[in-house]
C-alpha cells in the first residue's frame, strides 16, 4: 500500500472513531434488512419503514444508483466502496452523506451488506486533511480496513468481514454461528458482550470501546483495537441484533504510550546531579514499561567526572572496567544479573556488548540466539543466566554523549513472550539519549563540584589556631550536589600582641566560581588583617577591592551582568585586655556564650554586603569574661525555606547553650543539629573559647620622650626577662628596645618633646612580643641606606633580629612591635 493510501485509512478511521454513523444491513439484493436508530435519525424513515425496501431507492441521483450497482457487481472492487452521495430525506430534501460500504460473509455463503453514513455537515468537526482523503478509500486494496461483525440478539455471530478475522485472530469458521465468548473464551470476550447486551437493551450505541485482539498467548504480537457498537432492528422496531464495527489502533496506542513513556522520562530521568541515581532512574523506567530486565553499566572514570576515551572498544587486548549503576527486573532481587549495583562487571571480550563499544552502534538482536557455536560458548555464567530466565530478546544500546560513549544500556525481555521490534529499539535509543544527557551533566557536575572542593580545601586553613588568645574549633560542610558548592570561607589569622583576628564570610553564588571569588576576598582579608586596622576600616577596604574585583571582571558589553556580593564578619580579640572589637557587612550577627552557657547576639551594626557600597559599616567593642565562647556561622546554618530568620537563630542559640559540652563536642552538635538534610547551602562554623594574659604575662612602662630613657628602657627590659627566665634573650632585646625607641624619639613628632610619652611592653605568651608606642602616625619605612648616612640602619637591625616585625594604629598614634621565637620550655 502506497504512502498516500496509508494516510488515508489511518484518516479514514479516526473519521469514522469520531462520528457516530447511520448503520444499515442490506441482502445480496440490496433490500435493507437491519435498520439502525442512527439511520432514522438521520434521512426520518423509520425501521418499520426502510426494511424491505430497496437502499437504492433511498439514493437521489442516478449516478449515485448507478455508482452503487456497479459497485455490487464488479468484482475488482470487491465489494467496497466509499464516496460522497446524496440520500433522500423521508420529508423530501436531499441530504449530502458519506457512504461507506463493506461486503460480509455468512453461513449461506452469500455476500451481504453493510453501509454507515454520515452527515457531511458532521464533516467539518473532522480533520480537513481526512476530509480530503477519504475519496481514496475507493482506490484502497479489496479490504477496506474496518471490520465488522453482525451478531443476532442472543449475540451469534450471522455476518462478517474478512478484515476482523484477520486482527483478532478467530477465522470465519470459528466464528459463524457462534458468540464471542465460545469462539474466544476469556475475560475479554466477556466484557464485550457485556456491552453488546447493554446496547440490544437500550439501543443507545456504545463508541470507542478499547480492547485487545483476542490472540492465543503465544501470538507474537496482539492488536489493539477500537470498537463501536450500533444495535440493527427490523421492521416491526424490534432489535434484530448488534453491529459492531471496529478499528485497529494499534500504531496509534503504541505512538501514544511511546509518547507517554518519554514523558515520564522527562519527569524521572536526571531528578538528581547523582550518576549513579540517574543510571538507576533510567532502569527503573525501562521495567517494566519497555523490558522485563535492565541494566546501566558506565564506565568506571565516568563516577568520578573524569573524561571517558572517545571510543571505549577494547584495544590491544584491554577491556576498559565498567561498573553496574543501574539494575531493574519484574522478578525481586534481580536474579537474572550476575553483578550487584556498584560492582564492577566482566565485560566478555567477544560479545555484542564490546561489538556495541567499538561501533558506537546499537545491538538488535529481537530472537537471541543461544545454540550452540555463539559468543555464549565461552561465557557460561552468562548463558546459565540466559537459559534459566528464559531469556529470548536482547537490545544493547551504547550511551552517547558529547561524541564519547559513557557505557552501555542493556534491555531484555524474558516473561514477556513479544521480541523486542523496531520500534522498541527506537524508543530505547530515545530513553538512552535523554539518560546520556543527564549522565553527562551530572559527570560534569562531578567534575566541578570536585574541583569546587579541592579548591575550597586548599583555601580554607588547615590548621587554624588561636594561640594564646584562644582555642577554636571549626566545621565547614559544602552544599548538596543538586544546589553545588557555595562560597563561604572562615579565617583565624594571628595578630601582634598575642591578639587573634576572626573571620566569617559567604560569597553569593554557587560552584567553582564562587570557591575562585571566596579565595580572592580571603586572601585580600590577609593582607588587610596585616595591616591592623580597626575591623570596621578592614570591612572598607575589603569593600573598595570587591568593587574593583567586579570592574576588572566586568563585560564591557554587557557590564550589569558581572557582580560580586558577599558578606563578612570580622572580629578581633585580644587576650591582654579581653576587648573584643567587631564589625560585619550584611553578615549574620556573632553568639557569645557566657561561661554559664548563656548566648547573646550583640547589638551590632548589619552593614551592607560587599561590593553595594551602599553605608559605612561600623566598630562595636566588648568586654568578654574569661572562657566565653565566640560563634561565627554564615547563613546556611539558621536559614530554612520555611522558617523566618528568627526561627533560625532562636535554634542556634539553644544549640550552643550546652556548657557541659568540650568545645569541639559543642561545634559537632550544633552543626548536627541545625544542618538541613540534604544542605542547600553551605554550612560553616567557627568557635572561639577566649583567653586572657595573666598579669605576669605583661610588663609595661611609659618614658618621657627623650633619648637619655633609652638606657632605663634597656635596664627594665632586661630585670623582665630575667623574672621571666629569658635571660638568653636579654642581649637581642636591648637591642631591638634601643632601635625602636630611638626611631620613635627621633622619627617621632619631629623629634624629642617632653610632653609626649613613649611606652614600652613585653608580652609573653607563644612568642616574646616587645612593643613601642608612640603619639606619631607616622609608619617607619624600610630603605636602603647609603653608605654615607649615619642613620637608616636600624629597621635593618630589627628585621634580622626579630622573628618578624610591623607597626599598627592605635587611637592615639601608632605602635611598632617585634616578636621573638620562645624556647619549646619556656
Amino acid at each position: 500500500m502506497g504512502s498516500s493510501a496509508e494516510t488515508a485509512v489511518s484518516e479514514a478511521q479516526t473519521a469514522i472513531e469520531k462520528v457516530s454513523p447511520a448503520i444499515a444491513l442490506l441482502d445480496a439484493q440490496g433490500t435493507v434488512v437491519g435498520w439502525s436508530q442512527a439511520a432514522q435519525r438521520l434521512v426520518g424513515y423509520s425501521a418499520a419503514e426502510a426494511v424491505g425496501r430497496s437502499a437504492g431507492v433511498l439514493l437521489v441521483a442516478a449516478d449515485d444508483r448507478v455508482k452503487a450497482s456497479q459497485a455490487a457487481q464488479e468484482s475488482t472492487l470487491w465489494g467496497c466502496w466509499s464516496d460522497l452521495a446524496q440520500v433522500r430525506h423521508r420529508d423530501g430534501r436531499s441530504i449530502d452523506v458519506r457512504l461507506c460500504v463493506s461486503s460480509l460473509s455468512g453461513q449461506d455463503g452469500r455476500d451481504w451488506w453493510v453501509v454507515w453514513a454520515t452527515d457531511k455537515a458532521l464533516l467539518s468537526t473532522w480533520p480537513a486533511a481526512a476530509t480530503a482523503a477519504v475519496p481514496l478509500l475507493a482506490k484502497l486494496p479489496r479490504r477496506l480496513p474496518i471490520g465488522v461483525v453482525i451478531q443476532d440478539t442472543h449475540l451469534r455471530c450471522v455476518r462478517a468481514n474478512d478484515t476482523q478475522g484477520s486482527w483478532d485472530g478467530i477465522p470465519l469458521p470459528q466464528r459463524m454461528g457462534r458468540r464471542l465468548t465460545e469462539a474466544a473464551p476469556g475475560t475479554g470476550a466477556e466484557t464485550l458482550e457485556a456491552v453488546m447486551h447493554q446496547v440490544l437493551e437500550s439501543g443507545d450505541p456504545a463508541m470507542d470501546v478499547d480492547y485487545q485482539a483476542l490472540l492465543p498467548a503465544n501470538v507474537r504480537s496482539n492488536r489493539i483495537l477500537k470498537a463501536s457498537f450500533f444495535r440493527l432492528d427490523d421492521a416491526q422496531g424490534r432489535a434484530l441484533g448488534v453491529c459492531t464495527v471496529s478499528v485497529d489502533v494499534t500504531d496509534c496506542q503504541r505512538a501514544r504510550e511511546r509518547l507517554a513513556i518519554l514523558g515520564e522520562a522527562s519527569r524521572r530521568i536526571g531528578t538528581t546531579l547523582d550518576v549513579m541515581q540517574t543510571a538507576q532512574e533510567l532502569a527503573d523506567l525501562a521495567v517494566p514499561f519497555l523490558a522485563d530486565y535492565a541494566t546501566v553499566d558506565l564506565a568506571e572514570s565516568v563516577p568520578l567526572g573524569e573524561e571517558p576515551l572517545a571510543h571505549l572498544g577494547a584495544e590491544d587486548g584491554r577491556i576498559p572496567v565498567f561498573r553496574r549503576a543501574g539494575l531493574a527486573s519484574i522478578h525481586p532481587g534481580t536474579p537474572e544479573s550476575l553483578f550487584a549495583r556498584g560492582e564492577p562487571v566482566f565485560v566478555p571480550p567477544t560479545s555484542p556488548f564490546t561489538g556495541v563499544l567499538r561501533s558506537g552502534k546499537s545491538h538488535f538482536e529481537p530472537m537471541l540466539d543461544t545454540s550452540p557455536g555463539t559468543w555464549l560458548d565461552h561465557h557460561d555464567a552468562l548463558a546459565e543466566k540466559i537459559r534459566e530466565h528464559a531469556m529470548h530478546s536482547l537490545m544493547v544500546v551504547p550511551i552517547h554523549a558529547r561524541g564519547a560513549v559513557l557505557g552501555v544500556a542493556v534491555f531484555v525481555r524474558t516473561q514477556d513472550p513479544r521480541p523486542f521490534e523496531e520500534d522498541d529499539l527506537l524508543l530505547a535509543e530515545e530513553l538512552v539519549s535523554w539518560a546520556a544527557l543527564a549522565l553527562d551533566n551530572a559527570r560534569q557536575y562531578v567534575r566541578e563540584r570536585s574541583a569546587a572542593l579541592a579548591l575550597q580545601r586548599l583555601l580554607h586553613p588547615h590548621h587554624p589556631t588561636g594561640g594564646s588568645a584562644a582555642d577554636v574549633a571549626w566545621r565547614y560542610l559544602p552544599a548538596d550536589s543538586y544546589h553545588g558548592i557555595g562560597g563561604d570561607w572562615f579565617d583565624v589569622i594571628p595578630l601582634s600582641g598575642a591578639r587573634v583576628a576572626l573571620v566569617v564570610g559567604d560569597v553569593v553564588g554557587h560552584g567553582i566560581n564562587a570557591a575562585a571569588k571566596m579565595g580572592q576576598l580571603r586572601t585580600v582579608m590577609h593582607t588587610l588583617a596585616d595591616m591592623d586596622m580597626p575591623p570596621d576600616e578592614v570591612l572598607s577596604r575589603l569593600d573598595e577591592q570587591v568593587i574593583r574585583l567586579t570592574e576588572a571582571e566586568a563585560d564591557p558589553r554587557h557590564p550589569d551582568t558581572t557582580t560580586m556580593a558577599a558578606t563578612c564578619l570580622y572580629a578581633v580579640y585580644d587576650p591582654v585586655t579581653r576587648y573584643c572589637s567587631m564589625a560585619r557587612a550584611g553578615h549574620p550577627p556573632l553568639a557569645v556564650i557566657d561561661p554559664h552557657g548563656h548566648v547573646t547576639f550583640p547589638d551590632l551594626p548589619t552593614g551592607a554586603p560587599l561590593g553595594l557600597e551602599l553605608v559605612p559599616f561600623e566598630s562595636v567593642t566588648l568586654e568578654l569574661a574569661e572562657g566565653s565562647v565566640l560563634a561565627l556561622y554564615t547563613d546556611g546554618l539558621i536559614e530554612a525555606r520555611d522558617q523566618d530568620i528568627s526561627a533560625g537563630m532562636n535554634r542556634l542559640r539553644a544549640a550552643l547553650a550546652r556548657p557541659d559540652l568540650t568545645l569541639d563536642d559543642l561545634c559537632s552538635s550544633t552543626v548536627d543539629t541545625l544542618r538541613a538534610k540534604p544542605p542547600s547551602d553551605d554550612v560553616t562554623l567557627l568557635l572561639a573559647q577566649t583567653h586572657s594574659l595573666s598579669a605576669d604575662q605583661v610588663a609595661s612602662w611609659q618614658f618621657p620622650s627623650e633619648l637619655a630613657v633609652v638606657s632605663r628602657a634597656r635596664t627594665l627590659a632586661t630585670r623582665q626577662l630575667t623574672h621571666w627566665g629569658l635571660e638568653h634573650l636579654a642581649e637581642t632585646t636591648e637591642l631591638i628596645v634601643s632601635e625602636m625607641f630611638t626611631n620613635a624619639i627621633i622619627h617621632g613628632n619631629g623629634g624629642c618633646d617632653s610632653d609626649r610619652t613613649i611606652g614600652l611592653r613585653l608580652i609573653r605568651h607563644e612568642m616574646l612580643t616587645c612593643e613601642v608606642s608612640d603619639a606619631s602616625h607616622c609608619h617607619p619605612l624600610l630603605r636602603h641606606p647609603r653608605t654615607t648616612d649615619e642613620h637608616g640602619r636600624g629597621l635593618f637591625l630589627l628585621t634580622h633580629l626579630s622573628h618578624r616585625w610591623g607597626t599598627r594604629h592605635i587611637p592615639d598614634g601608632k605602635v611598632i612591635w617585634a616578636d621573638q621565637q620562645l624556647p619549646a620550655s619556656a
